[in-house]
């Protein structure tokens, strides 16, 4: 098992994107490891909510989001992390995006998928002074991919310009507080473990796999078995587990393993066996183990 550092390795990689009538875009690198990227999402999607945007910019668009609560959803699965707010919500991809449990994602689009490059960045302008300060992602091909606005000291409420020279210099709080931290390496990351891998259990509540079975008693064995056993788990349903037609089933991220016709004395058994006892219940995994270990 991998252990979680709370100190980021600084890069010291800086480069400069010069863009027309002599603005440019100063980036300074980040690792993009989920160990990093995790605490850092979490801390703005969980945490900081409603000081960032999320968007997205090329050469003739840009698209801004924003949140007006606190997200209902925000969660790990097969490398991409859901956030779900009330009107929109986005995927990112953090980890190797491996195609559920048969793998399906050939190894060149899990790499081409996932973060392979993250910046904080300020956009200059002619005179090189600072005029916004944000986040870039880029994936294996290097192509842009998600941008995360960090609060803007010469905006006012509803985005309106401020008078020239009163800047609200306290909005860049967070700008620094993140650089310190994530590029520089000088204070740790605010959280021992990586708060994007607390472990879930989550059984599949599709009608198309099993549209004459009632997911909710699963769900409910669940959290009756998670709860006497006192563990630190969170139990959650899902739209689709990926695997159809033999459910109900239960995903577990602890170990990244998928149950198939689970009932709720299933249900018990796996909280008992596999969470606790560390111990999967063979008998209803998926794949079964004899065809995972031909495809190994």
């Amino acid at each position: 098992m991998d252990i979680f550092s709370r100190w980021v390795q600084p890069l010291n990689q800086q480069t400069t994107e010069l863009l027309h009538s002599e603005q440019s875009i100063e980036y300074e690198d980040f690792p993009c490891s989920v160990d990093v990227t995790g605490p850092l999402l979490y801390t703005l999607f969980k945490q900081r909510w409603q000081d960032v945007e999320i968007g997205h910019v090329v050469e003739g668009s840009v698209l801004e989001l924003e949140f007006k609560q606190p997200p209902k959803i925000f969660l790990l699965y097969d490398g991409y992390l859901t956030v779900v707010s009330e009107g929109w919500h986005l995927h990112l991809c953090v980890e190797e995006n491996l195609g559920g449990p048969l793998q399906k994602t050939p190894p060149e689009l899990r790499q081409k998928r996932l973060i392979q490059r993250a910046s904080l960045y300020r956009c200059l302008n002619e005179r090189k002074e600072a005029r916004s300060w944000g986040i870039q992602f880029w994936n294996g091909a290097g192509e842009k991919m998600m941008n995360l606005f960090l609060p803007n000291p010469f905006l006012g409420e509803g985005e309106d310009l401020l008078p020239e020279r009163k800047p609200l210099l306290e909005k860049l709080s967070l700008y620094e507080e993140l650089r310190q931290i994530y590029v520089l390496g000088e204070k740790p990351i605010p959280f021992n473990k990586n708060p994007l891998k607390r472990p879930y259990i989550s059984v599949c509540r599709s009608s198309r796999c099993y549209p004459c079975r009632n997911w909710k008693p699963v769900y409910e064995s669940l959290q009756n078995a998670v709860k006497e056993a006192d563990i630190d788990v969170e139990v959650l349903s899902a739209g689709c587990l990926e695997v159809c037609k033999l459910g109900p089933v239960v995903f577990y991220s602890g170990d990244r393993d998928w149950y198939t016709r689970v009932t709720p004395k299933v249900a018990r058994q796996i909280v008992l066996s596999h969470l606790v006892g560390k111990q999967p219940l063979v008998q209803h995994l998926y794949p079964a183990q004899g065809r995972q270990q031909e495809s190994e």
